[in-house]
């Protein structure tokens, strides 16, 4: 699957701004900066993804009854 793929095609959109930025100039050190950073942000997605289901499970149960 291709970035643009997945990426929105907003040109102001954070994420594509991010995946095409030149990497090339950072320090090895800065890399691992980026990473942790954007590590953080992943679980950060996950956790709100998983809350959002959580919620959903909560509701559909709560009206099933």
């Amino acid at each position: 699957m291709d970035a643009e793929e997945i990426l929105p095609r907003r040109r102001d959109d954070v994420l594509a701004q991010l995946a095409r930025e030149d990497l090339d100039p950072l320090s090895v050190a800065e890399l691992h900066a980026r990473i942790a950073a954007l590590e953080a942000e992943i679980a950060r997605c996950r956790a709100r993804a998983e809350r959002a289901v959580d919620h959903r499970a909560s509701a559909d149960a709560l009206f099933r009854r």
